[in-house]
């Protein structure tokens, strides 16, 4: 949870909290303000990537029985929110914007594959498929229909994964960096915001990337311009359909971990897990 303070002084600053432990979470959120505080200190001490400040954090569990920080309140619009209002020459701007930030991120490079704090894999094939495993793991637990069976999945991610040995360098990967985690004033990006799902793996992966395979995402034409990336190749094509059937994934199977009373997220997320597994797979045509 996310909490806005004004203080006494009149300051402003915002308390992250993490979940009490007896709240189940998906397993790849276990650890997730460590993982955040880490990404934190990593880009402020190798980027110019704009982040806000951590003043306090205090993983002792001696004051609340959970994880907290509090980190500087960023005074700012945040790009999801006002995205209506703005023309296609300004959201390219953000867009391209956004691309080149992402690329400084996955500059900083890491000693092994998966999570910023370890244990890392030797491999981005091992990682990557622990990570898939893990998701599909949590989902088989709460009994989430996916619409195929749990093994067809595993089934489509092998027949692929040779794609992954490409990756060969642990590189800083944010994943969640969309608009909703962007904050703009005056046309410039000020502050990127919650890192909490952080890990060294392959750039591709990054969310800017997921409508060159998945056009339902939107529109990667202006992250990709900005970022630099040269037109994918046919295993890159591939890596990017694993990607976005690995976030679809977290998008069904999250459903049921937040108890969402509406089902819309859920059959948004299954469309597009169908759209992906018909890429991947020519059985699920």
């Amino acid at each position: 949870m996310a909490y806005r303070i004004r203080l006494r002084s009149g300051a402003q600053v915002v308390l992250k909290i993490a979940p009490p432990p007896d709240v189940e979470v998906m397993t790849y959120e276990r650890g997730a303000m460590g993982t955040e505080l880490a990404a934190l200190r990593l880009i402020q001490e190798n980027t110019k990537v704009p982040v806000p400040a951590v003043d306090y954090a205090d993983q002792t569990h001696e004051l609340c029985d959970a994880d907290y920080f509090f980190m500087a309140y960023v005074d700012a619009d945040n790009l999801n929110v006002i995205r209506k209002s703005l023309s296609r020459a300004q959201l390219d701007a953000y867009d391209e914007a956004l691309g080149a930030i992402t690329r400084e991120l996955n500059q900083i490079r890491g000693a092994a594959f998966g999570p910023l704090a370890g244990p890392g894999e030797r491999s981005w094939r091992a990682a990557f498929l622990r990570m898939i495993e893990e998701l599909l793991g949590d989902g088989e637990r709460r009994g989430v229909n996916l619409g195929y069976g749990y093994d067809v999945v595993r089934q489509v991610v092998a027949a692929h994964a040779d794609a992954l040995d490409e990756v060969t360098e642990p590189r800083f990967v944010e994943w969640d960096l969309w608009a909703g985690n962007c904050m703009v004033r005056d046309g410039e990006i000020i502050a990127i915001l919650d890192h909490e799902r952080a890990f060294y793996g392959d750039p591709l992966m990054e969310y800017g990337f997921t409508a060159s395979e998945l056009s339902a995402f939107g529109d990667s034409a202006a992250f990709i311009r900005g970022y630099g990336h040269e037109p994918f190749t046919g295993s890159e094509r591939v890596r990017r359909r694993l990607y976005n059937l690995y976030l679809v994934l977290v998008q069904v199977i999250e459903t049921n971990f937040r108890a969402h009373t509406s089902t819309e997220q859920y059959d948004w997320a299954c469309a597009r897990l169908r759209e992906t597994m018909a890429m991947l797979d020519e059985r699920a045509r």
